[in-house]
Order: C-alpha cells, then structure tokens, then sequence
C-alpha cells in the first residue's frame, strides 16, 4: 500500500488501482516505485493481476507537475527509467497482467496499458500520446510497443500527430483487446479475471512467457520453445490432475 496506489487482494487475483483520482492518475516516482515493487513481489497465490484507475480515468501518465521533470535541468531520463521498471516488472511478473482502463489514458500511461498482457477498456476510454506537443519522444516502450500492434503508418499516425484514439478503434485496429459499456465494464472485468485465475497457473504463465517471447524469434526458434515448454507442463502435476478431471467428464 502507497499514497497513490491501493492494493487490494481476492480470490487468487491482486487488483491494483492507480489512486490519485485528483490528478487523473498521473504518476510520480514514488508511486512508480510502489507499482514496479507490487506487479514484481507477487507470490504463488496470485494468478492474476488487473491495473486499473481510480475515478474516471486510467492515468495521464507522467505528474507534469513532479519536481523531477519540471525542475530547471531535470534529467528525464531517470524519470523514464521508473516507468521502464515497471514496464519490466509487468513483461517479467509470472501471472498474466489485465489493463482495466476505464477512461483516459494518455502519454506513459497509455503505454502502461499496453504493456499489459490483455487490455480491456470502458467504450468512453480514449488513448492519447500526447509526446509530440510537448518536444519529447514516446516512452514506457511506445515506439516498441505500437508498431508491432498496430503497423508502422497506424503507430506514426498516433504519436506524431497526437490526437485521440477512442476505445473502438482502439479494439478494431487490434490495439487493444476488448471494448465493453461502460456500465458492464467492471462485472467484465472481474469475470475476465476469474477466468484467467481459474485456470492452471503454470501453463498460464509459461503461455505468457511464450507470447512475449514470440515477437521476437523466428518460427524455428518458437517452434522449440513451444516443444520445450509443453515437455514440461506435461510432466507437471497441474496437467495431470486437469487430464484426469476431463476424461472423467467424458464418462460421465
């Protein structure tokens, strides 16, 4: 628990909701830091996470308003760097991470949310990176991230004139995973997560593991970590005890 973070714990799935509604959610280094520490210190119980905002936004992203960006000489760098651990702890963390994003998220905040493994957004959400009107570049792994989702035009398109996504074309373009109404949003949420937190977790994770691996691997390469992978959740006790409850289904 953090001044700007809540975390909040059930049902094998830790939900973590960015807590400073005030300030649409922007983020200071403390607050990343407690983010980064929460998605990389989950235990064996948690099978899923789900990072959310509070209010009626996801996050503006970076606190413009935080000493360590608007000091005269304040070095950036170190400020992205922040971000970059949390964007690491999310790629690295074992169980699956879920974007609830239930309105705007701009700039670093918006990439936040694509860094996650599965995003689903409110239909009034809007994604925005704002980089390009205030003389900086995309950050939180934008220009690695949006060309590989959405293609080079459509990633151009967005972060070099700056206007808002909204959540529809969001899901159309494929950027995103699934759009909801805005009053089913969280009863969506909640059962997405059940799902993902019901199912076996080693498979699940090593299933991450795979998918990110993926973007960068040529087929061979994928094809043996898929061999290598299975060998071993094959071999594990979560397989067998799933088998044994299937084919017992089937005689019933």
């Amino acid at each position: 628990m953090s001044d700007g973070l809540r975390v909040e714990r059930a049902d094998h799935v830790l939900t973590l909701t960015l807590d400073r509604p005030e300030r649409r959610n922007a983020l200071t280094g403390e607050v990343l830091a407690a983010l980064a520490a929460a998605v990389a210190d989950v235990d064996d119980d948690v099978r899923c996470v789900v990072l959310t905002g509070a209010g009626k936004g996801f996050s503006a992203g970076q606190d413009l308003a935080d000493d360590a960006v608007s000091a005269e000489g304040a070095d950036l760098g170190a400020t992205v760097e922040r971000w970059n651990a949390v964007v690491r702890a999310i790629r690295d963390t074992r169980p699956p991470v879920v974007a609830a994003v239930n309105g705007v998220a701009a700039g670093a905040g918006a990439n936040l949310a694509l860094a996650c493994d599965l995003v689903i957004a409110t239909r009034s959400a809007r994604f925005l990176e704002p980089f390009a009107g205030l003389g900086l570049v995309p950050d939180g792994g934008g220009t690695w991230l949006l060309p590989r989702l959405i293609g080079a035009q459509r990633a151009a398109a967005l972060t070099m004139l700056g206007g808002p996504l909204d959540a529809t074309t969001a899901a159309d373009w494929g950027l995103i995973a699934e759009v909801v109404d805005d009053d089913g949003f969280e009863p969506r949420v909640a059962e997405v997560a059940a799902t993902i937190a019901g199912f076996p977790p080693q498979g699940m994770a090593m299933t991450k593991t795979l998918l990110r691996a993926s973007i960068d691997h040529d087929l061979d390469t994928q094809l043996d970590l898929e061999r290598d992978a299975q060998r071993t959740a094959g071999a594990g006790r979560e397989y067998r005890d799933a088998l044994a409850a299937f084919l017992s289904r089937g005689k019933a």
